[in-house]
């Protein structure tokens, strides 16, 4: 028999004052995609060798992205009842180091420190000659609601989730709100789909819940393959349970009988932890039959599909679910009336789903009020290319995105001017430099020529050539058409075709115009977005750099120096 959730969180409390308050140090280590790719599973390993090796008896915990994706492998420290220390960079040499002065002396490594993070109710004093880090630029601008757990629990153990407030607004659901009450609730909130539509959550909700049908489905879409985008993953590498606690939760308001969580093969981080959550959240009676002892019933199923960036699409996700290839499907009908397996179905992105446990414990106004306008709540955004400081930030909507770029982000490299900004993924925009005084808001960037997207924003110097840039993008978005429309298939293919030209520096005066004719076609003709939107990096590169393709065609001169004959080719830019 499943203990009761009072039982749940007593055992997570005492568990969690084991970990920060108890009697060993506390050693937690990033180890999620970017902290991978970093060395943090080497770090990791050194760090219990050095405990064995110097007989330090201390917790270690492998838990996701703090977001400081530039600072990574990153590991932090944390003495019984003292605040957390973060080392950045660290490799097998400095760990030693950390491990024997540190963990086992009790004295910080100032000179390898990036910062600390102060803990409540601690009788340690604040740590001399190491920075505040919320004082850091990337986490001075945060407003963090589906990272609120990132980087602080290990990922791996439910209790964790439970013990910072984990489930609580699912048991506030099933005891105390209706359907209607908790729909109402993300209805007040004004939650809008995060996966770069941004229509209303609680609307789409209500097309499933208003459907009689005795099963249906909630999905949610992991298939994240846009260039420049972690955040889904990144959410289901830190914080599983928050996603999950969300997918129940909209089950329970749309009636549905069972949820998907849906995630690319080879993200093999997000898979291994989504998959541990759904079976510790079924062991604690979270999931399952009669969940916390009401009448509400609901599976969940972790499901996988090849690496196809048209899966994202909502109806190519429901047929590679069912085990076909993944192609978009005509509409209507639409899904919440016939979905997965012939059945109605809702289909939310990650994020989306993370905001609603908040949403629902704190009340639907708190995250109305955070925002501008009808873009309410945070962005979580990924900032890669040529900042000096990459990673993930969650700020409210409505802040500047120059704040972003040149406060958040810490400006440009080596001191070099911002050329542009490509935003919201391949089919997303190109914005110029003088372009990106404006508020982070969904109607305000479309205006721009730029979308929300999935959250990726790349960074680029004077040094990149904007030609190439988007030749890239529309090169991917042609090696991932699914092929089943004639614009899109062969639309994409003629884009690639003409800006390839343009790179070798043998463009013609008629290529512009021939691309918007293609553009309109596609936009006109294809089943779903990735046609649709698939001239946007082409359009806005034109709308705010047409001068530099005018330079490549009339002058045959790329002004970086990136484009010339021998690099391009047909057959050598499509390997």
């Amino acid at each position: 028999m499943a203990p009761s959730f009072l039982e749940i969180g007593i055992e997570a409390d005492r568990r969690w004052q084991g970990l920060i308050a108890g009697e060993r140090p506390w050693i937690r280590i990033g180890t999620a995609l970017c902290g991978e790719a970093a060395g943090a599973f080497e770090v990791a390993a050194a760090t219990e060798s050095a405990l064995e090796s110097q007989g330090v008896a201390a917790e270690v915990s492998r838990v996701g992205c703090l977001g400081l994706c530039f600072a990574e492998p990153l590991l932090d420290v944390q003495l019984p009842g003292g605040h957390r220390i973060f080392y950045s960079n660290v490799d097998a040499e400095k760990v030693g180091e950390i491990v024997s002065s540190h963990v086992a002396g009790g004295t910080p490594v100032k000179s390898l420190a990036l910062g600390y993070l102060p803990q409540e109710g601690s009788d340690e004093p604040l740590p001399e000659g190491i920075p505040d880090l919320n004082q850091h630029p990337m986490r001075v601008w945060e407003n963090r609601i589906a990272l609120r757990n990132a980087g602080n629990i290990d990922p791996l153990d439910i209790y964790q989730y439970v013990a910072n407030g984990g489930y609580q607004a699912l048991h506030k659901t099933l005891t105390n709100l209706s359907r209607a009450e908790t729909l109402e609730e993300v209805k007040a909130s004004g939650l809008r789909g995060r996966g770069g539509a941004a229509f209303p959550t609680a609307t789409k909700w209500s097309f499933l819940a208003g459907n009689p049908a005795p099963e249906k489905y909630v999905l949610c879409n992991c298939e994240e393959g846009d260039p420049g985008a972690f955040n889904d993953k990144n959410i289901l590498e830190s914080d599983p349970n928050t996603l999950l606690e969300g997918v129940i939760i909209a089950g329970y308001a749309t009636g549905a009988s069972k949820g998907y969580i849906f995630i690319r093969h080879g993200h093999d981080g997000p898979i291994e932890r989504c998959r541990a959550a759904v079976r510790q959240a079924k062991e604690l009676g979270l999931l399952g039959e009669n969940i916390m002892g009401s009448d509400f019933s609901y599976d969940v199923e972790v499901a996988l599909t090849g690496d196809s960036y048209v899966a994202g699409e909502e109806t190519a996700l429901m047929e590679a679910i069912e085990g076909k290839r993944a192609m978009p499907r005509f509409r209507p009908p639409f899904p919440a009336q016939v979905g997965l397996f012939g059945k109605p179905t809702n289909i939310n992105n990650v994020k989306t789903l993370a905001y609603v446990p908040e949403i629902v414990s704190k009340g639907g106004k708190w995250f109305a009020d955070i925002g501008h306008d009808t873009s309410t709540g945070t962005a979580i955004l990924c900032l890669s290319g040529s900042l000096n400081y990459t990673g993930m930030v969650e700020v409210p909507l409505g802040i500047n995105l120059k704040d972003v770029i040149f406060e958040a982000a810490g400006g440009m490299r080596n001191g070099k001017a911002l050329k542009l900004l490509q935003t919201g993924g391949p089919l997303g925009g190109v914005l110029g430099a003088d372009s990106v005084d404006i508020l982070l808001d969904f109607e305000v960037l479309r205006a721009a020529g730029a979308i929300m997207g999935s959250g990726g924003i790349i960074a680029a110097d004077e040094t990149a050539c904007v030609v190439d840039l988007t030749r890239s993008l529309i090169a991917f978005c042609q090696y991932e058409s699914c092929g089943k429309c004639f614009p899109c298939r062969m639309g994409m293919s003629h884009l690639l075709e003409v800006l390839e030209r343009i790179c070798r520096l043998e463009g013609t005066d008629e290529d512009l115009s021939l691309m918007r004719t293609i553009g309109e076609n596609m936009q006109a003709g294809s089943l779903c977005g990735h046609g649709q939107l698939g001239f946007n990096p082409v359009s806005s590169a034109l709308r705010y750099f047409g001068s530099e393709f005018e330079t490549h065609i009339v002058d045959r001169t790329c002004p970086t120096g990136t484009c010339s004959l021998p690099r391009y080719s047909p057959v050598a830019s499509r390997r």
